[in-house]
């Protein structure tokens, strides 16, 4: 792999210094106090015995379906190794337990009636352990070193998102800002941990670099205009009673962080396709690098903005049922906050993923053209 050309590591580097000053300067610091302070234990079911209701006003009254009773035996937490008892789980997105079951529980010690121990979810550490190593075993047979460098660069996402940008936005720091902040810190470390130190690398983390201030101009822009206030759900709106964060600059930083991952898998296709017919047709110049990879960058568009749709429409399904059964016309149901959110989400995402194409396929193919001299 070629060395990266000099202008380019005038660019690269005062970025880098940069993201790691603005990195040390949000930095959290000092212990926070969790909002929540609900215990859970883990026990194991030993009996379960199904009951109908014998009243069915009080069954209405309690939410419950089933009025029978389970055993278990706690594997954790202050009565570990005793047996108690609780009430069969009930209503919508209540689990169903087996005897066996390895589950979680609420520890509730000064609930004034009721059982002190309610079930709220099954265990699933040893899954995820498995699905883990499947995954894990088939990113290193099919890529190899290259896989074993992506796993790094995940390793490095994940640690950035839960020792800086969550803790940070948490302490009070602008989630905007952090979001910039820790997008940069990923994209430079995954990217040449996952393509190495290189011109084409350079040429994608700078193209990804403007493609991502670019969305995050307009997603600043379209929240504003549409009077978005991030409070679309119960989840954000606990959020923002719980630990007082901007909701709106919380909604920034996820668009942000949500594009990231797309657009360089964009920029880095775009600069290696440059790289690519550099070295196989030295006599290609600056106009026809440009046009030939920008064919490549129209395909790819094209299948991913599908992609970026499908994504998002896949997660909100069950709120598309919700607001879409409300008996509201189509327009009200598209200019819904809910939906609204996941509009602006969709097109921010594809504006920055068509900006990408055009900047990085420029620059790469200027410096392709210029080291061929």
């Amino acid at each position: 792999m070629r060395a990266p050309w000099r202008p380019v590591l005038v660019v690269i580097l005062p970025i880098a210094l940069l993201t790691i000053v603005a990195m040390v300067w949000l930095w959290p610091s000092g212990a926070r106090t969790a909002a929540d302070d609900t215990q859970y234990v883990d026990g194991t079911v030993s009996t379960v015995v199904h009951a109908a209701c014998t009243s069915e006003e009080a069954a209405q009254a309690a939410g419950r379906t089933d009025c029978g009773g389970i055993v278990l035996r706690l594997t954790s937490g202050p009565d570990a190794g005793e047996d108690v008892t609780t009430d069969v789980p009930s209503g919508p997105g209540a689990p169903d337990v087996h005897e066996g079951d390895d589950v979680v529980l609420l520890y509730l010690p000064d609930t004034p009636v009721g059982e002190p121990y309610q079930i709220a979810d099954h265990q699933r550490g040893t899954q995820l352990w498995v699905l883990g190593a499947a995954f894990v075993l088939a990113v290193l047979a099919f890529g190899r070193w290259r896989g074993l460098s992506a796993l790094a660069g995940l390793a490095v996402t994940f640690a950035v998102l839960l020792f800086f940008v969550v803790p940070a936005i948490l302490h009070g720091e602008p989630p905007l800002l952090v979001a910039i902040v820790g997008s940069a810190a990923i994209m430079l470390a995954v990217l040449y941990l996952t393509h190495g130190v290189g011109t084409s690398t350079s040429v994608a983390v700078i193209g990804t670099l403007t493609s991502l201030a670019l969305t995050g101009a307009l997603s600043w822009l379209a929240v504003r205009a549409l009077h978005l206030t991030g409070v679309a759900d119960e989840q954000a709106n606990y959020v923002g009673i719980t630990h007082d964060v901007n909701l709106q600059g919380l909604l920034l930083a996820g668009i942000l962080i949500g594009s990231l991952g797309v657009l360089d898998d964009v920029t880095v296709t775009q600069a290696a396709t440059v790289d690519e017919l550099a070295r196989a047709n030295p006599a290609y110049r600056f106009g026809q690098l440009y046009r030939s990879a920008t064919r490549v960058g129209r395909a790819h568009i094209a299948s991913v903005v599908n992609t970026i749709i499908l994504a998002y429409a896949g997660a909100s399904l069950p709120l598309l049922i919700l607001i879409t059964d409300s008996g509201q016309g189509i327009g009200r149901v598209l200019t819904n906050q809910l939906v609204a959110q996941e509009l602006v989400r969709s097109a921010v995402g594809t504006l920055g993923l068509i900006s990408a194409v055009p900047i990085t396929t420029a620059l790469a193919a200027l410096t392709a053209s210029r080291e061929l001299r």
